[in-house]
């Protein structure tokens, strides 16, 4: 009864099959069409700038560079749909490294403890920023604002404000880390299967669909019977255990725990790469296809910008202009009025 009463509350998926363009692209949908025709330009300029851009290795290097970011965009995604933001991945990332690497050092070199420690942190922090969220009654910014914060400062007061542990001379870290299946890296299998995880859940389930139906109109998803509060806190674990997962691959990829270094600026990275790929601020749209694509784009245009020379400052720079520009195409196609002008 649940699954077809929500049903009607959705204000729209992003993965509706409706033709909106020519019929072999229908599947795709405009906003990816505009993400895959970016991404092809920002190849080729940067093929054509150096010839090694395109070579298989760098290819490999910008992948394994782009997992962390795609992780945290994932889930980012997930809670945008539901009509909220977390600006605090970043450093509940950084918390999970700092984790996993001291509790791996001091359980005797025991990488699956040291990660199940930092998986289990995330999720306190998780359901902590939930429960903050529901029951205090705090804008979802505010709250994961304060979070970020706070997480930051709970990493460096738990490394000292410096890189925690080695954890390269233990085969499970390394394989993390530096293994490869199929010739592709490890860190980018983890990515996909995360990725597919959750674009099945959210496509197929009726918890996917409650999740769009809250995001589209709370009120009548409450209404229907939906319980809010219990989906809010359980999306927020979610992003609290990726999260975690993230914090775990940046310590296998730099070696150590990193209170700060790696994990800082993650959560504008997120928010950037799930506005690009379709993610509705305002809740209710946004689909997994189109965030991995902003990922790649904003992957393949940061190690581009690196490999040309261009200071690295520039690259902040570029991911602020997108997320303007991502907003900016969102108003626009919901025709909402511009705040100061006329209709």
């Amino acid at each position: 009864m649940t699954t077809t009463t929500t049903s009607t509350v959705l204000k729209g998926n992003p993965e509706d099959p409706r033709p909106v363009g020519p019929k072999r692209f229908a599947g795709l949908g405009g906003q990816n069409i505009s993400l895959i025709g970016a991404l092809a330009f920002v190849l080729i300029l940067f093929g054509i700038l150096n010839s090694n851009y395109l070579s298989w290795s760098n290819m490999q290097v910008i992948a394994e560079a782009a997992t962390i970011t795609g992780l945290l965009a994932i889930v980012q995604t997930v809670v945008i749909i539901c009509g909220g933001l977390d600006i605090s991945v970043g450093s509940q990332a950084g918390v999970a490294s700092v984790v996993s690497a001291m509790v791996f050092t001091s359980a005797g070199s025991n990488a699956f403890v040291g990660m199940l420690a930092a998986v289990g942190v995330g999720l306190l922090i998780g359901v902590l920023n939930g429960l903050v969220i529901v029951y205090g009654r705090v804008n979802p910014t505010i709250a994961t604002l304060a979070g970020l914060a706070a997480y930051k400062g709970l990493a460096q007061l738990l490394s000292n404000g410096r890189a925690q542990g080695y954890v390269l001379n233990n085969d499970v870290f390394i394989f993390l880390g530096r293994g490869k299946i199929a010739g592709l890296p490890v860190m980018v299998w983890i990515l996909a299967v995360v990725a597919a995880a959750v674009h099945l859940l959210l496509k197929y389930t009726d918890i996917g669909r409650n999740v769009y139906a809250i995001g589209g109109n709370d009120t009548a998803a409450r209404l229907a019977g939906i319980n809010i509060n219990k989906y809010l806190i359980a999306v927020y674990a979610l992003v609290g255990i990726v999260a975690a997962i993230a914090g775990i691959l940046l310590t296998a990829r730099t070696g150590s725990g990193q209170p700060t270094s790696g994990s800082e600026g993650l959560e504008l990275k997120a928010i950037t790469a799930a506005a690009l790929g379709g993610a509705a601020l305002k809740g209710g749209k946004g689909g997994i296809g189109g965030t991995l694509l902003a990922v790649a784009l904003l992957g393949c245009l940061e190690n581009g910008l690196t490999v040309q020379g261009i200071n690295s400052f520039w690259q902040n720079v570029a991911q602020g202009a997108l997320l303007v520009i991502a907003v900016v195409i969102q108003q626009r196609r919901s025709g909402e009025r511009r705040v100061g002008l006329p209709h």
